[in-house]
Protein backbone atom coordinates (compact mmCIF):
# COMPACT_ATOMS: atom_id res chain seq x y z
CA UNK A 1 0.00 0.00 0.00
CA UNK A 2 2.75 2.62 0.93
CA UNK A 3 4.69 1.46 -2.33
CA UNK A 4 1.44 1.82 -4.28
CA UNK A 5 0.91 5.47 -2.97
CA UNK A 6 5.09 6.57 -3.37
CA UNK A 7 4.23 5.82 -7.00
CA UNK A 8 1.71 7.86 -7.78
CA UNK A 9 3.40 11.09 -5.93
CA UNK A 10 6.05 10.25 -8.19
CA UNK A 11 8.80 10.38 -5.23
CA UNK A 12 11.60 7.57 -5.70
CA UNK A 13 12.94 5.55 -3.05
CA UNK A 14 16.03 7.01 -0.93
CA UNK A 15 14.52 10.40 -0.55
CA UNK A 16 15.55 12.26 2.60
CA UNK A 17 13.56 15.25 3.76
CA UNK A 18 15.62 18.31 4.18
CA UNK A 19 15.13 21.48 6.27
CA UNK A 20 16.44 24.98 5.33
CA UNK A 21 16.31 28.46 6.69
CA UNK A 22 15.03 30.91 3.46
CA UNK A 23 13.40 33.90 3.00
CA UNK A 24 10.04 34.23 1.52
CA UNK A 25 7.53 36.56 0.81
CA UNK A 26 8.90 39.35 2.52
CA UNK A 27 9.84 37.56 5.57
CA UNK A 28 13.29 36.21 6.38
CA UNK A 29 13.25 33.38 9.13
CA UNK A 30 10.98 31.01 7.07
CA UNK A 31 11.35 27.31 7.92
CA UNK A 32 11.35 24.92 4.32
CA UNK A 33 11.26 21.48 4.29
CA UNK A 34 11.16 19.54 1.27
CA UNK A 35 11.57 15.52 0.28
CA UNK A 36 12.64 16.04 -3.23
CA UNK A 37 9.51 16.33 -4.52
CA UNK A 38 7.03 17.88 -2.43
CA UNK A 39 7.74 21.19 -0.28
CA UNK A 40 6.92 23.58 2.58
CA UNK A 41 7.19 26.76 4.27
CA UNK A 42 6.67 28.09 7.89
CA UNK A 43 6.69 31.36 8.32
CA UNK A 44 8.19 31.91 12.31
CA UNK A 45 8.41 35.89 12.13
CA UNK A 46 4.29 35.12 12.47
CA UNK A 47 2.70 32.28 13.03
CA UNK A 48 2.33 29.18 13.29
CA UNK A 49 1.57 29.40 9.91
CA UNK A 50 2.02 27.07 6.78
CA UNK A 51 2.40 29.73 4.19
CA UNK A 52 3.15 26.73 1.04
CA UNK A 53 2.40 23.54 -0.18
CA UNK A 54 3.39 22.23 -3.39
CA UNK A 55 5.42 20.47 -5.80
CA UNK A 56 8.85 21.20 -6.19
CA UNK A 57 9.13 24.31 -8.33
CA UNK A 58 5.06 24.07 -8.87
CA UNK A 59 2.55 26.31 -7.94
CA UNK A 60 1.78 26.92 -4.38
CA UNK A 61 -1.85 25.30 -3.21
CA UNK A 62 -2.16 27.76 -0.93
CA UNK A 63 -3.37 31.08 -0.29
CA UNK A 64 -0.72 34.08 -0.27
CA UNK A 65 -2.47 37.77 0.65
CA UNK A 66 -0.18 39.78 -1.18
CA UNK A 67 -1.07 42.80 0.93
CA UNK A 68 -0.08 41.23 4.13
CA UNK A 69 3.26 39.21 2.94
CA UNK A 70 5.90 40.39 5.14
CA UNK A 71 4.31 42.21 7.33
CA UNK A 72 4.86 41.72 11.24
CA UNK A 73 3.33 43.56 14.24
CA UNK A 74 0.11 45.43 14.82
CA UNK A 75 -2.82 44.52 16.89
CA UNK A 76 -5.08 43.70 14.09
CA UNK A 77 -5.76 40.19 12.80
CA UNK A 78 -3.94 39.29 9.38
CA UNK A 79 -5.37 36.57 7.03
CA UNK A 80 -1.42 36.52 5.54
CA UNK A 81 -2.71 33.54 3.65
CA UNK A 82 -1.75 29.05 4.06
CA UNK A 83 -2.49 27.12 6.82
CA UNK A 84 -3.32 28.06 10.39
CA UNK A 85 -4.56 26.34 13.72
CA UNK A 86 -7.60 28.49 15.69
CA UNK A 87 -10.11 27.52 18.39
CA UNK A 88 -13.52 26.76 18.10
CA UNK A 89 -16.40 28.12 18.62
CA UNK A 90 -15.42 31.35 16.58
CA UNK A 91 -16.37 34.39 18.74
CA UNK A 92 -14.63 37.50 18.97
CA UNK A 93 -12.43 38.53 19.83
CA UNK A 94 -11.07 35.49 21.34
CA UNK A 95 -11.24 33.19 18.02
CA UNK A 96 -9.35 36.34 16.39
CA UNK A 97 -6.18 36.74 18.18
CA UNK A 98 -3.11 38.06 16.02
CA UNK A 99 -0.58 36.11 15.17
CA UNK A 100 1.73 39.01 13.97
CA UNK A 101 4.62 37.96 16.71
CA UNK A 102 7.29 35.37 16.16
CA UNK A 103 7.01 32.05 17.08
CA UNK A 104 9.86 29.32 18.41
CA UNK A 105 10.93 26.62 16.40
CA UNK A 106 12.48 23.18 16.91
CA UNK A 107 13.96 20.74 14.27
CA UNK A 108 14.70 17.43 15.34
CA UNK A 109 15.90 15.64 11.86
CA UNK A 110 11.93 14.67 11.74
CA UNK A 111 9.41 17.02 12.64
CA UNK A 112 9.48 20.86 12.60
CA UNK A 113 7.84 21.71 15.97
CA UNK A 114 6.39 25.86 16.03
CA UNK A 115 5.52 26.99 19.34
CA UNK A 116 2.88 30.75 19.46
CA UNK A 117 3.61 32.95 22.55
CA UNK A 118 0.31 32.77 24.85
CA UNK A 119 -2.40 34.28 23.67
CA UNK A 120 -2.56 37.14 26.48
CA UNK A 121 -6.27 37.28 26.85
CA UNK A 122 -7.39 33.83 26.43
CA UNK A 123 -3.98 32.31 28.36
CA UNK A 124 -4.16 29.91 25.29
CA UNK A 125 -1.15 29.01 23.24
CA UNK A 126 -0.50 26.41 19.71
CA UNK A 127 1.29 24.67 18.60
CA UNK A 128 1.77 22.98 15.11
CA UNK A 129 3.86 19.80 14.60
CA UNK A 130 4.94 19.47 10.90
CA UNK A 131 6.71 15.72 9.60
CA UNK A 132 6.95 15.55 6.04
CA UNK A 133 7.49 11.72 4.95
CA UNK A 134 11.13 11.28 2.95
CA UNK A 135 9.87 9.04 0.85
CA UNK A 136 5.85 10.10 -0.18
CA UNK A 137 4.10 12.89 -0.63
CA UNK A 138 2.52 13.13 2.76
CA UNK A 139 2.52 15.52 5.91
CA UNK A 140 1.15 14.63 9.26
CA UNK A 141 0.10 17.73 11.13
CA UNK A 142 -0.47 17.45 14.70
CA UNK A 143 -2.07 20.58 15.94
CA UNK A 144 -2.26 21.35 19.59
CA UNK A 145 -3.75 23.80 22.26
CA UNK A 146 -2.51 24.33 25.64
CA UNK A 147 -4.43 26.08 28.15
CA UNK A 148 -2.61 28.18 30.59
CA UNK A 149 -5.88 29.45 32.94
CA UNK A 150 -6.08 28.37 36.26
CA UNK A 151 -9.72 27.04 35.64
CA UNK A 152 -10.32 24.46 32.96
CA UNK A 153 -11.90 25.57 29.87
CA UNK A 154 -13.58 23.55 26.85
CA UNK A 155 -12.84 24.27 23.20
CA UNK A 156 -12.39 22.65 19.85
CA UNK A 157 -9.20 22.72 17.62
CA UNK A 158 -10.23 24.26 14.19
CA UNK A 159 -7.76 23.97 11.18
CA UNK A 160 -8.20 26.28 8.22
CA UNK A 161 -6.45 25.44 4.88
CA UNK A 162 -6.58 28.33 2.74
CA UNK A 163 -6.72 27.41 -0.95
CA UNK A 164 -5.11 29.59 -3.69
CA UNK A 165 -7.64 31.38 -6.14
CA UNK A 166 -9.44 29.14 -8.53
CA UNK A 167 -9.19 26.03 -6.31
CA UNK A 168 -12.22 23.75 -6.26
CA UNK A 169 -12.99 22.38 -2.74
CA UNK A 170 -14.64 18.53 -2.86
CA UNK A 171 -16.10 16.65 -0.31
CA UNK A 172 -18.21 13.64 -0.35
CA UNK A 173 -21.50 13.27 0.86
CA UNK A 174 -22.92 9.84 2.72
CA UNK A 175 -24.07 6.90 0.14
CA UNK A 176 -27.34 7.30 -1.55
CA UNK A 177 -30.12 4.87 -0.61
CA UNK A 178 -33.75 5.26 -2.15
CA UNK A 179 -36.98 6.09 -0.25
CA UNK A 180 -38.11 3.23 1.67
CA UNK A 181 -34.85 1.49 1.59
CA UNK A 182 -34.26 3.31 4.93
CA UNK A 183 -35.86 6.31 6.44
CA UNK A 184 -33.46 7.98 8.54
CA UNK A 185 -31.83 10.94 8.28
CA UNK A 186 -27.93 10.93 7.19
CA UNK A 187 -26.72 14.14 5.58
CA UNK A 188 -26.29 16.84 8.08
CA UNK A 189 -25.52 20.19 6.74
CA UNK A 190 -25.39 23.05 8.37
CA UNK A 191 -26.01 27.07 6.84
CA UNK A 192 -24.49 30.43 8.08
CA UNK A 193 -26.80 33.22 7.78
CA UNK A 194 -24.70 34.75 4.37
CA UNK A 195 -25.58 31.01 2.88
CA UNK A 196 -26.85 30.70 -0.68
CA UNK A 197 -27.65 27.25 -1.96
CA UNK A 198 -28.05 29.11 -5.42
CA UNK A 199 -25.10 30.70 -5.83
CA UNK A 200 -23.37 28.93 -8.79
CA UNK A 201 -19.97 28.41 -6.96
CA UNK A 202 -21.80 25.43 -5.25
CA UNK A 203 -22.45 21.98 -7.48
CA UNK A 204 -24.68 19.59 -5.25
CA UNK A 205 -24.14 16.42 -6.18
CA UNK A 206 -25.61 12.81 -5.35
CA UNK A 207 -22.53 11.85 -4.33
CA UNK A 208 -19.85 14.97 -3.65
CA UNK A 209 -20.40 18.73 -3.14
CA UNK A 210 -18.15 21.08 -4.79
CA UNK A 211 -17.15 24.47 -3.98
CA UNK A 212 -15.44 26.66 -6.82
CA UNK A 213 -13.41 30.09 -5.73
CA UNK A 214 -14.22 32.44 -8.26
CA UNK A 215 -11.95 35.68 -8.16
CA UNK A 216 -14.82 37.35 -9.71
CA UNK A 217 -17.16 36.99 -7.17
CA UNK A 218 -16.52 38.32 -3.75
CA UNK A 219 -19.67 36.96 -2.00
CA UNK A 220 -19.00 35.31 0.95
CA UNK A 221 -20.73 31.71 0.92
CA UNK A 222 -20.11 28.69 3.86
CA UNK A 223 -21.68 25.49 4.78
CA UNK A 224 -20.65 23.07 7.45
CA UNK A 225 -21.39 19.21 7.18
CA UNK A 226 -20.79 16.02 9.54
CA UNK A 227 -18.18 14.39 7.76
CA UNK A 228 -18.25 10.49 8.98
CA UNK A 229 -15.77 9.43 5.80
CA UNK A 230 -13.07 11.50 6.97
CA UNK A 231 -11.48 13.28 3.76
CA UNK A 232 -12.06 16.30 1.43
CA UNK A 233 -10.18 17.84 -1.34
CA UNK A 234 -9.16 20.65 -3.66
CA UNK A 235 -8.05 21.18 -6.92
CA UNK A 236 -6.11 23.60 -9.07
CA UNK A 237 -4.59 23.12 -12.50
CA UNK A 238 -3.44 19.52 -12.54
CA UNK A 239 -2.49 19.42 -8.57
CA UNK A 240 -4.98 17.65 -6.13
CA UNK A 241 -4.86 18.58 -2.12
CA UNK A 242 -6.19 15.73 -0.05
CA UNK A 243 -7.11 16.47 3.48
CA UNK A 244 -7.65 13.64 6.35
CA UNK A 245 -8.98 14.05 9.18
CA UNK A 246 -11.16 11.84 11.85
CA UNK A 247 -14.51 11.62 13.12
CA UNK A 248 -15.75 10.27 16.17
CA UNK A 249 -19.76 9.46 16.33
CA UNK A 250 -19.30 10.04 20.32
CA UNK A 251 -18.31 13.66 20.40
CA UNK A 252 -19.41 16.76 20.47
CA UNK A 253 -18.49 19.35 17.51
CA UNK A 254 -19.54 22.39 17.38
CA UNK A 255 -21.24 24.27 14.96
CA UNK A 256 -24.58 21.96 14.96
CA UNK A 257 -22.13 18.79 14.97
CA UNK A 258 -19.78 20.15 11.59
CA UNK A 259 -16.26 18.42 11.58
CA UNK A 260 -15.65 20.15 8.56
CA UNK A 261 -16.54 23.58 6.83
CA UNK A 262 -16.32 24.90 3.75
CA UNK A 263 -15.82 28.96 2.96
CA UNK A 264 -15.15 31.26 -0.16
CA UNK A 265 -14.98 34.54 -1.39
CA UNK A 266 -13.57 36.36 -4.33
CA UNK A 267 -9.86 35.33 -2.78
CA UNK A 268 -9.76 32.05 -1.03
CA UNK A 269 -11.60 28.84 -0.43
CA UNK A 270 -11.30 27.08 2.47
CA UNK A 271 -10.99 23.62 3.65
CA UNK A 272 -11.41 23.18 7.14
CA UNK A 273 -11.79 20.61 9.77
CA UNK A 274 -12.44 20.50 13.47
CA UNK A 275 -11.90 18.47 16.45
CA UNK A 276 -13.91 17.75 18.91
CA UNK A 277 -15.04 20.13 21.63
CA UNK A 278 -12.92 18.96 24.41
CA UNK A 279 -12.03 19.84 28.37
CA UNK A 280 -8.63 21.50 28.64
CA UNK A 281 -7.81 21.21 32.48
CA UNK A 282 -6.46 24.24 34.33
CA UNK A 283 -2.69 25.08 34.31
CA UNK A 284 -1.14 23.58 31.42
CA UNK A 285 -4.07 21.05 30.01
CA UNK A 286 -4.08 20.68 26.22
CA UNK A 287 -5.91 18.70 23.22
CA UNK A 288 -4.38 17.48 20.26
CA UNK A 289 -5.89 16.80 16.86
CA UNK A 290 -4.13 15.58 13.67
CA UNK A 291 -4.63 15.96 9.89
CA UNK A 292 -2.46 14.28 7.22
CA UNK A 293 -2.13 15.88 4.05
CA UNK A 294 -1.02 14.27 0.30
CA UNK A 295 -0.19 16.25 -3.05
CA UNK A 296 -0.85 13.89 -6.31
CA UNK A 297 -0.74 14.99 -9.85
CA UNK A 298 -4.01 13.99 -11.74
CA UNK A 299 -6.75 15.99 -13.91
CA UNK A 300 -9.82 15.92 -12.29
CA UNK A 301 -13.10 17.07 -14.27
CA UNK A 302 -16.30 18.53 -12.62
CA UNK A 303 -18.41 15.65 -13.13
CA UNK A 304 -18.95 13.17 -10.26
CA UNK A 305 -17.69 10.16 -12.24
CA UNK A 306 -14.47 11.84 -12.61
CA UNK A 307 -14.26 12.27 -9.22
CA UNK A 308 -15.32 8.56 -8.53
CA UNK A 309 -12.24 7.58 -11.24
CA UNK A 310 -9.62 9.83 -10.03
CA UNK A 311 -10.54 11.25 -6.50
CA UNK A 312 -11.40 8.23 -4.98
CA UNK A 313 -8.82 5.74 -5.76
CA UNK A 314 -6.36 8.44 -4.52
CA UNK A 315 -7.89 8.81 -1.38
CA UNK A 316 -8.22 4.83 -0.82
CA UNK A 317 -4.09 4.66 -0.82
CA UNK A 318 -3.66 7.49 2.04
CA UNK A 319 -5.58 4.95 4.38
CA UNK A 320 -2.11 2.93 5.17
CA UNK A 321 -1.42 6.71 6.61
CA UNK A 322 -3.98 7.26 9.50
CA UNK A 323 -2.55 6.34 12.44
Amino acid sequence: MVLGLALVCGLAHGAEVKMEKVAYGGWDNCIKLSNGSLELVATTDVGPRVIRMGFVNGQNMFFENEAELGTTGGTEWKSYGGHRLWHAPEVAPRTYWPDNVPVEYDWDGKTLTLVQPMEESNRVSKEIEVTLDAGTDHVKMLHRLINHNPWEIELAPWCLTVMAQKNRAIFPQEEFRPHPDYFLPARPLVLWHYTDMTDPRWTWGTKYVQLQQDPNRNIKQKVGVRNTKGWAASYLNGDLFVKRFPFDPKATYVDFGCNNEFYTDGSIVEVESLGPLSPLAADGGAVEYTEHWFLFKTEVGTDEESIDAKVLPLVGKTNAFLK
